[in-house]
């Protein structure tokens, strides 16, 4: 596999939406190839999700399952309908055998649509809940890797039970990913008896938050969780520690990149979040099951990246081709590549995917479970002088 020229990927960076970045491998053989197509949100307000991703997708260096591979790469600049075209343009003008992507849960929703319509699977590299649940429709082709609402949410709410809190607010993101964790967060707090005091929203572009700041101080909560994705949800905490708010502050791991620290600066500092093991890959025990495979997939990226570049976006992606690479080997003994047959086959193959240790979690799937990971998914992490730091 060999990359896009140097000339396609500064074309990708003068941020057109949805514009080719060019395809990632060899011409097509008169063999079978797999064509993977991918949609990342590489500029607007999912950019720090997605660069981090395509990142990774570069380290690709071999074939899969003994085939020939390419990838070819758009640019959904964070945006739905753009995520849509993307979608279309990789099934009707590509033809791919399978879509990685979006970045987030808003243009992974749009991708999901078209590409399930035309039986094509999608692995998304975002995190809501709502990508593969239920499992009807075009979700029935839908995969993503990062952990569901349910297992991040009820480790906030023992966090805040573990610290004597009793009292919770949320402020979200006026979108499917604010919408599910809000959803998740409101079940788990009732059934474990902490009280929410106080729901806020934003919008993703929002410049400022501070009537709804305002208000959840007014609350008076023990504890605010912060349901954003992505640099836009550095603002809310920016906001909290301006005010001079001393609880507990939770973030989702959407928001766990360099970028995020670099806009929250000194104001993040002793801020909470739940992320994937990858983030603190060296402090993990010994016994972590994802230890060694999160050990090696940073020291790949970051000899590649440099020291501290590290990130839960960009394993997301490694651990996807993981899984690919292992789903393409049963699939190919189906049918070749190119052909309706072995986009099923394909599908029902990740689907099937057991006990697959990646740098994220451990992955079992079925037909009913689509994400495939459990409690081993997340771990809990503190801001500590700029970096993060395993809580036990």
């Amino acid at each position: 596999m060999s990359f896009a020229s140097a000339t396609a990927r500064s074309l990708r960076r003068l941020l057109v939406p949805g514009l080719v970045a060019g395809s990632l491998g060899f011409a097509a053989a008169a063999h079978a190839e797999i064509h993977i197509g991918v949609t990342l949100s590489l500029t607007g307000p999912g950019a720090s999700l997605g660069i981090p991703a395509e990142n990774a997708l570069k380290l690709w260096t071999g074939d899969m399952a003994g085939q020939k591979v390419r990838f070819t790469v758009l640019n959904d600049g964070t945006d739905s309908t753009t995520a849509t075209k993307n979608a279309q343009k990789l099934i009707s003008e590509e033809k791919v055998d399978l879509i990685i992507g979006s970045s987030l849960t808003p243009p992974s929703l749009a991708v999901v649509e078209i590409a399930g319509q035309a039986g094509v699977p999608v692995i998304s590299m975002a995190g809501g809940g709502a990508i593969v649940l239920p499992q009807e429709g075009p979700r029935k082709w839908a995969f993503k890797l990062s952990p569901t609402e349910q297992i991040s949410a009820t480790m906030v709410i023992d966090h805040v039970l573990k610290n004597k809190g009793k009292t919770l607010a949320t402020i979200g993101v006026s979108n499917s990913y604010g919408e599910g964790f809000l959803k998740v967060t409101e079940q788990v707090a009732a059934a474990k008896g902490v009280k929410l005091v106080a729901t806020e929203k934003y919008a993703p572009t929002d410049q400022s938050v501070t009537a709804q700041i305002v208000k959840i101080l007014a609350a008076n909560p023990d504890a605010v969780y912060i349901l954003s994705a992505g640099t836009p949800g550095a603002l809310p905490q920016i906001e909290l520690a301006k005010r001079g708010y001393k609880g507990a502050v939770y973030q989702t791991q959407g928001v766990a990149n360099n970028d995020f620290l670099r806009v929250g600066g000194k104001d993040l500092e002793g801020g909470y979040m739940t992320v994937a093991p990858v983030l603190v890959a060296e402090q993990l025990p010994d016994a972590s099951a994802v230890k060694k495979p999160a050990v090696d997939f940073v020291q790949r990226f970051e000899t590649k990246y440099g020291a501290g570049s590290r990130s839960l976006f960009a394993a997301t992606m490694w651990d996807g081709l993981l899984i690919i690479q292992q789903a393409a080997a049963v699939a190919i003994k189906k049918a070749q590549p190119g052909t309706a047959e072995f986009r099923t086959a394909l599908r029902d193959a990740i689907e099937g995917t057991k006990e697959f240790v990646g740098s994220q979690g451990v992955f079992n799937m079925s037909p009913a479970d689509h994400n495939g990971v459990d409690q081993r998914s997340q771990v809990m992490v503190r801001i500590e002088n700029g970096t993060w730091k395993l809580q036990n």
